[in-house]
């Protein structure tokens, strides 16, 4: 009633003061005009304060994303991204949804950072092909025409882009450039500019060939002796849905507090492997070392149905569960494996099949110290079955090899340590580039919207456990100097001499 009542009294009001003064009319007028107009607009503020209208928080529109998983485009998933990592409980869904930058570092500390593991000297071998000629734009293409790398990554002002060129198998390219868009997100502003091309097949393909000329480089998850590829952290360690496997630093946790809860003396005293066997020759020997009705090799070795566990759920692939021996089996697939490190994490006595590929990290153990070495021929089971013996037989320091292998998983091969690998190898790589990077035509910016928009299930939940909430004001370990010629040859010697003296022993 009072927003009907007002047009009529300033109409009074208008008249009246008209009427009053006739020979001003015009001025008058248009002043009565003004107050009217301020008092309907005064009533209507009254009444819209009684109506107590609620706002709309408005929630925010993704915009266009390129999303950096191969295959098809994932079908649009909820429009809130739950369990961001540092996100409070009161956020708004728009909030929650926008992925900000991580917080800024504090300020950084006095005190000089610590140096890095002993393996974090091997990025300078792996880069020593590119020390004297660099690494040139051609060579770099030739790298894509010779090996057909699948994705090639380039980062420009902290910014990652992407382009592809091949599918990789299940979500390695989504998981592999999730953790370098991470490790933009933990070192903002200090990962140079670089362009780089990816592989992530199993098998390194880059030979050795003349070492007086540079190879294309080419970036995968396991090097050789033989070839030049150059060694990264492998997917699974922000995850590997398809087989409910946990991001690492959640899962070397769960293996670390399981191991806790069963002393090395109280566990089986066999050696133990669960795994696909149809996927290399020396993992179908290692089926005739199971134990029969004719021969006990003391190893347990189990066949892993994936797909079974895929319809069960998971129920018996667990890797936290599996710690419940005295010692381990780590033996190659096709390639290298990324069981590797699960095993080590165990607190079991690793009895390492002779591998022919290494990881990143792999080159910092040693045999006898960290793991036993096993003969990868038809001599295998003999040699698991002496591993064994000799393990029940000194028990102390068979447990003491066990403890230095886990310790070296929890205390070296942390994710701080692993994005501490990606900085430096990242970071010495783009010295050696000799031209200045640009976007490649066909690459597409990788963000953490991209990346997000339309993931459902784990490939979700995985992103979300494993965002970087905020920036590392401590920095990165300090890398250090590259081995000598002679330092890497006594290493060599020193491995070879051990293994010799295993296999005497078990003649």
């Amino acid at each position: 009633m009072e927003a009907a009542a007002a047009p009529k009294a300033s109409s009074r009001l208008a008249r009246s003061l008209a009427a009053a003064a006739p020979c001003y009319s015009g001025v008058f007028v248009f002043f009565a005009a003004l107050v009217a107009g301020a008092l309907v607009s005064a009533c209507w503020m009254s009444v819209s304060a009684r109506l107590q209208v609620t706002p709309i928080t408005p929630v925010a529109t993704p915009g266009i994303a390129h999303n950096a998983a191969t295959g098809p485009e994932p079908a649009p998933g909820p429009p809130r991204f739950p369990a961001i990592v540092g996100a409070s409980t009161n956020q708004t869904p728009s909030a929650a949804a926008s992925f900000a930058p991580p917080a800024p570092a504090p300020a950084e500390a006095d005190a000089p950072p610590p140096d890095c593991p002993s393996y974090f000297r091997w990025i300078h071998e792996d880069l020593r092909p590119w020390r004297a000629a660099g690494v040139t734009r051609g060579a770099l293409e030739g790298a894509r025409r010779l090996f057909a790398p699948k994705f090639r990554v380039t980062v420009v002002a902290g910014r990652l882009y992407v382009a592809r060129y091949g599918r990789c198998f299940q979500t390695r390219a989504a998981f592999t450039q999730w953790g370098i868009l991470q490790l933009l997100r933990r070192y903002p502003g200090r990962v140079p500019d670089l362009d780089l091309m990816f592989d992530c097949d199993d098998l390194p393909v880059v030979g050795a060939g003349d070492r007086h000329q540079a190879p294309p480089p080419l970036f995968r998850y396991c090097g050789s002796e033989t070839t030049l590829d150059i060694a990264f952290p492998d997917w699974s360690f922000w995850g590997w849905p398809e087989l409910n496997i946990k991001p690492w630093e959640a899962l070397r946790r769960e293996i670390n507090e399981e191991n806790a809860m069963v002393n090395w003396t109280d566990r089986a005293p066999y050696a133990y492997w669960k795994g696909n066997p149809k996927v290399g020759a020396e993992r179908l020997l290692l089926l005739r070392c199971n134990a029969s009705g004719e021969r006990d090799w003391n190893a347990r070795v189990y066949a892993q149905d994936w797909g079974k566990e895929v319809r069960h759920g998971f129920r018996g692939s667990d890797l936290s569960k599996q710690c419940t021996h005295r010692y381990k089996i780590y033996i190659e697939g096709r390639g290298w494996s990324v069981s590797e490190k699960y095993i080590l994490a165990c607190d079991s006595v690793a009895l390492m099949v002779r591998p022919r590929f290494h990881d990143f990290f792999s080159r910092g153990l040693s045999p006898l110290r960290h793991y036993w070495p096993v003969r990868g021929d038809r001599g295998m089971c003999r040699s698991i079955k002496y591993a064994v013996d000799w393990g029940n037989a000194h028990t102390d320091r068979a447990q003491e090899m066990a403890g230095n292998a886990s310790r070296f998983i929890q205390e070296e091969l942390t994710m701080d340590r692993v994005y501490d690998y990606m900085f430096h190898l990242l970071t010495e790589y783009a010295r050696l580039l000799r031209y200045r990077p640009e976007v490649p035509r066909g690459a597409a910016e990788v963000t953490v919207e991209s990346m997000i928009r339309g993931r459902r299930g784990l490939e979700r939940q995985f992103m979300a456990d494993t965002v970087v909430a905020a920036a590392n004001g401590e920095g990165p370990c300090r890398l250090r100097p590259a081995y000598s010629a002679e330092e890497l040859e006594a290493l060599r010697r020193a491995r070879e001499d051990v293994v010799r003296q295993v296999e005497a022993w078990e003649k």
